[in-house]
């Protein structure tokens, strides 16, 4: 491939319209979908980057690092859940957007919100409750626990919203327009 057509199928996927899978080629349909979520990936790591970065402009950096670091390391198994989540609801969207019956794909994506939504909470409000616990577990002096509490009760409780956006872009996703879903990082 010429640097010219790889640069037209990138512009392509991240264009935002909406693009039928379902016929034409599999590798360019892979292709096609690949590019956002490759991206959107890459900025969410980013966010990590620029936390730690700000974090470690603040007075007491090495405990804010350190709640920043062990916060992170099991907000990774929430949204680890999530993306399984979202890849059932792309894969059962896709499905539906593909017999043509969009009313059963929008009732599929409501159902996963729904069930990922609530595990959400129930976890987010264990996750409030023994935030200083978690940050012992994990390996956290006391003085860790005892400052970083808040910034951890603070992420684990608005989990909530991370877990619908990457549940929202796998339903893009399975609609067919994933450029919608790394768009929504911007």
């Amino acid at each position: 491939m010429k640097l010219t057509q790889i640069l037209s199928v990138i512009k392509q996927a991240i264009s935002g319209k909406e693009l039928d899978f379902t016929e034409g080629s599999i590798r360019m349909a892979v292709i096609l979908l690949a590019i956002p979520m490759m991206l959107e990936m890459a900025m969410e790591s980013i966010f990590a980057l620029v936390d730690l970065y700000f974090v470690g402009h603040l007075h007491n950096s090495s405990i804010a690092i350190q709640t920043v670091g062990l916060t992170e390391s099991v907000l990774t198994i929430i949204y680890s859940l999530a993306i399984g989540m979202s890849m059932a609801a792309t894969a059962v969207v896709a499905r539906r957007v593909g017999e043509k019956d969009p009313v059963a794909a929008a009732k599929a994506g409501m159902q996963a919100i729904l069930i990922a939504v609530s595990l959400n909470i129930v976890l987010s409000i264990f996750a409030f409750i023994y935030a200083a616990d978690i940050l012992l577990l994990m390996g956290a002096s006391q003085e860790t626990a005892t400052e970083g509490v808040t910034f951890t009760r603070i992420m684990m409780g608005s989990s909530t919203v991370i877990v619908l956006l990457f549940l929202i872009n796998g339903i893009f996703r399975g609609a067919g327009n994933a450029a919608i879903a790394m768009q929504s990082l911007i």
